[in-house]
């Protein structure tokens, strides 16, 4: 893993509203910091080797995306957020 892959843990309350979007299985708008916008419905989140993941259910297809790939997610009831590193 090179020195840009290092996992930064982000801002806890962007984790917190993460964990609320997983809880209320919302279906999130998210952008990737390489330019991927997507929708999908949040299931959980899981930790692995020290980095956090977001498991997504996209169209019956279960997808995990780092937190920190993670420019934006956006939701009527959370409104947008724009992910900030802790």
């Amino acid at each position: 893993m090179s020195m840009n892959d290092a996992y930064q843990p982000i801002n806890c309350d962007d984790y917190d509203n993460l964990e609320l979007a997983c809880q209320n299985h919302l279906l999130l708008t998210l952008e990737l910091k390489s330019g991927e916008v997507f929708k999908a419905k949040a299931s959980d989140l899981v930790s692995r080797k020290n980095i956090e993941y977001l498991i997504l259910d996209d169209a019956g297809a279960t997808r995990e995306v780092r937190l920190d790939k993670i420019t934006s997610f956006s939701h009527p009831e959370i409104g947008t957020v724009v992910v900030s590193e802790s």
